[in-house]
């Protein structure tokens, strides 16, 4: 195998995903990164990393210096991975386990000032004290840049314990996002005791870093498993996560809810700042017109309710990615999202098309949330504005819009309005 060389290319000054996430996780300018040689003069180094497969191509960053660190890096929860994403993280774990990785791909020396302290450059030296201050080994994937994408580093102790997951929100987009996220978590760590409730990991740490939002949530189990990708909706535990324990609340009109006036606060904002916006305060208002009077129950969601944010660990539902998580939407949220989702990523589907899966899962499952068929209708029309409005925001942050829903949701809703 050929190693490239970069004697002194710094990885920050690329535009593509290997830059894009050095300039996240090492971003202060005083952090010097060299590719295939030693620190400058005056630095010490403080990490190294394979650059996998190349520089060109890279796809992780994984930690040398720790071999079990960096076994586990690669082969911790691959029961989650599609099969030939497995199969690749079992054979460079297997050239781990060999001491081949660093003599087999590209090594990144990351470096320091002498005399400087580590935890006020280095996130990952920043996150050991906050986990305690156990040296900490962080491996990363590399992704092609996108503004939506959170960067993710994998922590672990030398001995290939895994000791977190932190996100980094670094524009305004993924910095609430991350925010989001941790303080849904919170509120579900008082959430304990809860029939058919999925398992949650807890939030280890939260900080502020150089202008990012960084969010440490505890490992996964380590024998979890992923939800098959067929499995059927879990009713019970989408009961559980909206009303948390609590017992059903009483149906309320849509009219005069603190959801329509949330609708129609963002609907006002997006107008504001996008020409499509006009459309969604026009889709607020006929909304209101159509179900102003019909009564649903309201209660939390998850957000991103999808299989490939669900697991099982001994039987018990384990839920993870909860950045989108909220209250006070209609009951059956979280099931047209599973089915819209389906749709548009797994079946690459229109959204036109994932607009009529919602409607075929509500009508199917809707009865057992208790959902009459004026409420389907309306947690479907609800649910699609939701979701534009969520496109709308995540653009507005920074992080473009979506080409599969937008403007294709806003032609959705229109014709349902007047279908």
């Amino acid at each position: 195998m050929t190693v490239e060389v970069a004697a002194s290319t710094d990885p920050r000054t690329r535009t593509d995903g290997l830059g894009w996430v050095s300039r996240a996780v090492f971003g202060n300018e005083r952090v010097a990164l060299t590719v295939g040689g030693e620190p400058p003069a005056g630095h010490r180094a403080l990490a190294r990393y394979a650059v996998v497969p190349s520089l060109a191509r890279a796809r992780f960053l994984l930690p040398l210096g720790a071999p079990r660190a960096t076994t586990a890096s690669l082969l911790a929860y691959n029961a989650l991975r599609p099969p030939k994403v497995r199969a690749v993280r079992a054979a460079l774990g297997t050239l781990s386990r060999v001491g081949a990785l660093q003599r087999g791909f590209p090594t990144l020396t990351v470096s320091v000032p002498a005399g400087e302290e580590p935890a006020e450059l280095l996130l990952a030296e920043r996150l050991a004290v906050a986990l305690g201050g156990a040296p900490l080994h962080a491996a990363c994937g590399v992704r092609p840049p996108d503004p939506n994408h959170k960067p993710t580093l994998q922590l672990f102790a030398a001995d290939g314990r895994p000791r977190g997951y932190a996100k980094i929100g670094w524009n305004d987009a993924t910095r609430a996002l991350v925010a989001a996220e941790s303080a849904a978590l919170r509120a579900l760590a008082e959430v304990t005791g809860v029939a058919d409730h999925p398992a949650t990991p807890r939030l280890l740490a939260q900080l502020d870093w150089a202008g990012q939002v960084v969010a440490v949530v505890e490992p996964l189990p380590s024998r979890v498993q992923g939800v098959p990708v067929t499995d059927r909706p879990r009713i019970a535990a989408l009961l559980a996560v909206a009303r948390r324990g609590r017992p059903a609340a009483p149906p309320r009109p849509l009219a005069g809810s603190p959801f329509l006036a949330r609708l129609a606060a963002e609907a006002a904002r997006a107008a504001g700042a996008a020409p499509s916006g006009a459309r969604a305060v026009a889709a607020v208002a006929g909304l209101g017109r159509r179900y102003g009077r019909t009564t649903v129950e309201f209660g939390h969601w998850h957000g991103d309710w999808v299989p490939w944010n669900l697991g099982l660990h001994d039987g018990r539902l384990v839920a993870w990615d909860w950045e989108h998580s909220g209250q006070d939407v209609p009951l059956g949220f979280d099931l047209a999202h599973d089915a819209f989702q389906r749709a548009v990523v797994l079946r690459a589907e229109p959204a036109r098309t994932a607009a009529d899966a919602i409607d075929a899962q509500l009508d199917r499952y809707g009865d057992r949330l208790g959902l009459a068929p004026a409420q389907r209708r309306l947690v479907a029309d609800a649910y699609l504005l939701e979701m534009w409005l969520r496109t709308w925001r995540l653009a507005d942050g920074g992080a473009g819009w979506n080409a599969a829903l937008h403007p294709a949701l806003l032609d959705v809703i229109e014709k349902r309005d007047t279908g």
